[in-house]
């Protein structure tokens, strides 16, 4: 369902339009029935008044800026005008009510467009210059100035702040959705080339040896056929939880009937994966020491991945038959170790594809260290140190 934007509804539609008429009304009522008032009293009421545009100013604060601008304009120039009234403290505070048109300024520079705000900035200054300049007396047209300068300067210093901030707040939320898009999509190549590709080389391994038997060893050939059609069957099945999973974040698929997902690989799955290694041809030896242990998701899964891989790797290039899996619980870290006595390796390049760089992907992200290479005496040889953290340190229940 697509999202419908919020309007305002017609009760705030009311509110909003009888604030801006009561403000008008209640500027009528300073200037015509309190002709006598001094300029403070006028002042204060007029910002007092102000907050009545409080819902014409959440809905358009230029709209407001021009009738806070035009009431304060009329208290300024209206009364006190009456014979007998003393004129030095009539005046006085009398340009109080421009400090509401300073405080809907800054909220308009912050909100709004640059050029709707230089505007509506130079507008209000040029008003308020005038006013001064005609209604102030003696010396105080100095300071009123000065005031006034200062009041605005600070309100558009402050639109300006926030609205900086308000930016930067959206740049730096774009930026971490852009890097969480960009790991995942790291997460999801990683996942795809440790899980396709090691089943795809156990299948075409076994595939040769099928084409190669098949006249004359029809036994040995059905079983080749049957670890292909096992292989492709889990490779599937990871595929399609792979596709379940990234569609979770899809709204429209919620309810739509999805396949439970099913868990994900760990060390627990090794005895399985080495099976599958020695069908196509490398018999694995699994050496497991330490206080086996519940371990993090993340860590079980990089921890098979890792091997998987590695095993993958042994299959496709090693041209041996025979490899050695240790895996060892440690106090702080869980300790990966391949080992082959295969042909080894002379470079690691792009040549080799992306599966020691997604090897080194994860170890990175788990603050882990690995290495990987030829071995002096022949061979080659991955190892994984991962660290663990203490919550990790459960004993597994003896079964």
């Amino acid at each position: 369902m697509n999202d419908i934007p919020a309007t305002p509804s017609t009760g705030t539609k009311v509110t909003a339009w009888s604030g801006g008429v009561l403000y008008v009304l209640a500027v009528g009522l300073l200037i015509g029935g309190a002709p006598r008032a001094s300029g403070t009293v006028h002042g204060i009421g007029a910002l007092l008044a102000a907050s009545l545009l409080a819902g014409v100013l959440r809905r358009g604060p230029v709209l407001a800026l021009v009738l806070v601008l035009l009431g304060s304009t009329a208290v300024v120039a209206g009364p006190p005008s009456a014979a007998g009234v003393d004129l030095s403290a009539s005046y006085q505070g009398q340009f109080l009510p421009f400090l509401a048109v300073d405080l809907v300024l800054g909220l308009l520079v912050a909100t709004r467009t640059r050029r709707t705000s230089a505007v509506a900035a130079a507008a209000s200054l040029l008003v308020q210059l005038l006013l001064v300049g005609g209604f102030a007396h003696g010396d105080g047209m100095a300071v009123n100035l000065v005031i006034a300068l200062l009041a605005m300067a600070a309100s558009c210093t402050a639109g300006l702040l926030v609205r900086e901030r308000r930016e930067h707040a959206v740049e730096l939320r774009s930026q971490e959705v852009a890097e969480a898009v960009i790991a995942e999509r790291l997460r999801i190549a990683r996942e795809l080339h440790d899980m396709v590709a090691h089943s795809i080389g156990i299948i075409a391994i076994q595939a040769g040896v099928g084409s190669r038997v098949i006249r004359t060893q029809p036994a040995e050939a059905l079983e080749a056929l049957r670890a292909i059609e096992t292989t492709s069957r889990e490779t599937l099945s990871g595929l399609r939880r792979t596709l379940v999973a990234l569609r979770q974040a899809d709204p429209g698929t919620e309810g739509s009937g999805r396949a439970p997902l099913t868990p994900s690989p760990g060390l627990a799955d090794l005895e399985r994966l080495a099976a599958a290694t020695a069908d196509a041809g490398v018999h694995v030896d699994v050496r497991l020491g330490g206080e086996q242990r519940p371990l993090p998701a993340d860590i079980d899964l990089s921890a098979y991945r890792i091997v998987q891989e590695a095993l993958t790797n042994v299959v496709r290039h090693a041209g041996t038959g025979h490899c050695r899996v240790a895996i060892d619980y440690g106090d702080g870290e869980l300790s990966v170790e391949i080992v082959d006595d295969g042909r080894g390796a002379t470079e690691d390049g792009p040549a080799h594809g992306f599966g020691i760089v997604g090897m080194r992907e994860r170890v990175a992200l788990l603050q882990g260290r690995l290495s990987a290479g030829p071995r002096p005496g022949g061979g080659f040889r991955v190892a994984a140190r991962l660290p663990l953290p203490a919550a990790a340190g459960v004993p597994v229940e003896a079964r």
